[in-house]
């Protein structure tokens, strides 16, 4: 019987796994056959504390990853492909082996909702990316688009506007999602300009390896153009990853693990959720490796209590 199984392997699972360790609690961390999480899929990171000038998103993985490893954290590179309640914890199978503890904590994190487009797959980290907070910074002077309709695509855009020369908001119909104050503000932005009833069906410069334009299609009339951008923001929303826990834990209205406010406890006694599968808001590396250490904290109280 294991004190703790860490499920998930970005900022917030490593985080917990070294708080876990450091707390001799011996932690298990299942890393997924894609290891990292989201941060692997971004170049540059600027906004994580204690890197001057900046750190590949991979690089950050891999050094949390050996922090981790370095406190005698036990790392199983496989996914997990269940998970239930047992008298006195939980029960884990992964690979068709089955593991026991008495407590689990999930850092499944959240997957960027995508355009679908091998174009966008080939340019990701190049000029497209899910995350204006995070790469915002590197199109000061450029021309970006933002696909999206809700507020989170305003919010973005407008965020965009202080380093963008010009936010072009491309929307496949006429009329937005986003609350009315969010579409006034947007429109009474100069730097923002609106392409409505388009989408956006290739993502251009493949051959150079950075974005260079986009191929839009009028959803109204079927007309292709092509106009040249620098980087191109896809807004289209976030899926927590949790598949593992749906009918477990109770999940709020956007689908993201409930947690009790100012703690990582599920409504499930025992299972602890951190990182993105449990923040809509937020969603940063530095938030992420945050909660991953409530989440550790919360577990080493939880044990200490039912010893």
């Amino acid at each position: 019987m294991h004190n703790t199984i860490i499920i998930g392997s970005g900022p917030a699972g490593w985080t917990a796994a070294i708080y876990a360790a450091r707390a001799d609690l011996k932690p298990m961390v299942f890393e997924g056959y894609e290891p990292g999480g989201q941060l692997m899929t971004t170049t540059e990171v600027e906004n994580f504390p204690g890197f001057e000038h900046g750190i590949q998103g991979p690089d950050l993985m891999s050094v949390m990853r050996k922090q981790a490893k370095r406190f005698e954290t036990e790392i199983i590179s496989a996914m997990v492909d269940s998970v239930k309640q047992i008298d006195g914890g939980f029960e884990v199978v992964s690979k068709g082996q089955t593991y026991q503890s008495k407590t689990v904590i999930l850092s499944t994190g959240a997957t960027a909702r995508r355009l679908g487009l091998e174009s966008e797959k080939a340019l990701y980290g190049n000029g497209v990316s899910a995350c204006a907070t995070c790469d915002g910074f590197f199109f000061k002077g450029k021309n970006v688009i933002i696909v999206g309709g809700g507020d989170s695509a305003m919010e973005e855009a407008t965020f965009l506007t202080r380093f963008a020369e010009k936010v072009f908001i491309v929307h496949r119909r006429e009329e937005f999602r986003a609350s009315k104050i969010m579409q006034e503000r947007v429109k009474a932005n100069s730097k923002i300009e609106l392409i409505l009833n388009s989408e956006v069906i290739e993502i251009l410069g493949v051959d150079v390896g950075h974005v260079t334009g986009v191929k839009l299609r009028n959803t109204v009339s079927g007309e292709t153009s092509e106009m040249n951008i620098d980087g191109v923001f896809a807004s289209i929303g976030h899926e927590p990853n949790v598949a593992l826990v749906k009918g477990l834990v109770d999940l709020d209205e956007k689908g993201y693990v409930k947690t009790i406010p100012g703690t990582s406890q599920t409504n499930i006694k025992g299972l602890f959720a951190c990182g993105d599968v449990q923040d809509s808001r937020y969603r940063q590396a530095i938030t992420a490796a945050g909660s991953g250490c409530m989440a550790a904290l919360d577990v080493e109280k939880f044990l200490a209590g039912h010893e």
